[in-house]
């Protein structure tokens, strides 16, 4: 996905509220993330949904603590 035009961005339940946080939008074949600093303005990230959900997995599990 190139474009996040029409997806809709929710922030992190865990954002301080100083933009220090990550957005991410779901739309029916893929999961984008993009640093709140840069809303509409930066760099986006778009991965397919089984991958966005083996990185979250990945992420609840401690597995990428190095």
């Amino acid at each position: 996905m190139s474009s996040s035009k029409g997806v809709r961005w929710r922030v992190s339940s865990y954002s301080n509220g100083e933009g220090q946080c990550v957005e991410v939008a779901r739309c029916a074949t893929a999961v984008g993330a993009r640093d709140t600093k840069d809303t509409g303005h930066g760099p986006e990230l778009w991965t397919s949904c089984e991958s966005w959900a083996a990185f979250v997995g990945s992420v609840r599990r401690g597995s990428l603590e190095g």
